[in-house]
C-alpha cells in the first residue's frame, strides 16, 4: 500500500513540474532542450525549485497540501475516548490524559508509540521519512 501511495504522489509530482536542462538552464516543454538537444533533464517546480529527482516535489505537496498527524493528539483522542475524561482521586478531579503523563510519562510513551505503530500496520497512517512525519493514508488518497 504505501509503494502504491508513493507512485501516486511521483505521479502527481511528474505532472506538476516541467524537465530542465541544467547545462542551458532553460525549460524543455518537449523532453529535450531547446538549445543543446539533451534528454539528460532535471524538474522544475515553479515557485518550489529544481532538482534531479522528485523528491523535492514530493515533499513540497506533502507540506502544502496535508498536514502531519500530531501523533501525541491522536493518541490522547484514543485514550479519552476509551477511559473518562476526569479521574476522581479524593476530592479532587484530574484531567485523565495529563494523569497518566504525569504519574508514568516512559509509560505513556510507549503506549504511545505502539499506538502508532499499529496505526501504521493498520494501514491508517503512513510515513515517507522513517517515522518522523506521518499522514493519514485517506488524506494521501484525496490527492489529485
Amino acid at each position: 500500500m504505501k509503494t502504491e501511495i508513493l507512485k501516486k504522489l511521483e505521479q502527481i509530482a511528474e505532472d506538476r513540474t516541467i524537465p530542465f536542462c541544467m547545462s542551458c538552464y532553460v525549460k524543455a516543454l518537449t523532453g529535450k532542450c531547446p538549445s543543446c538537444h539533451s534528454d539528460d533533464l532535471a524538474k522544475w517546480m515553479d515557485g518550489v525549485g529544481l532538482d534531479w529527482n522528485l523528491n523535492f516535489a514530493i515533499e513540497h505537496i506533502l507540506q502544502e497540501e496535508l498536514t502531519a498527524i500530531n501523533t501525541d493528539e491522536v493518541f490522547e483522542d484514543m485514550i479519552s475516548s476509551c477511559y473518562p475524561i476526569e479521574t476522581v482521586v479524593g476530592w479532587m478531579k484530574f484531567d485523565t490524559c495529563d494523569l497518566m503523563k504525569s504519574q508514568d510519562p516512559i509509560s505513556w510513551r510507549i503506549a504511545r508509540d505502539e499506538y502508532i505503530d499499529e496505526l501504521e500496520s493498520d494501514e491508517e497512517i503512513v510515513s515517507f521519512d522513517n517515522g518522523s512525519t506521518y499522514y493519514w493514508v485517506h488524506d494521501l488518497e484525496g490527492l489529485r
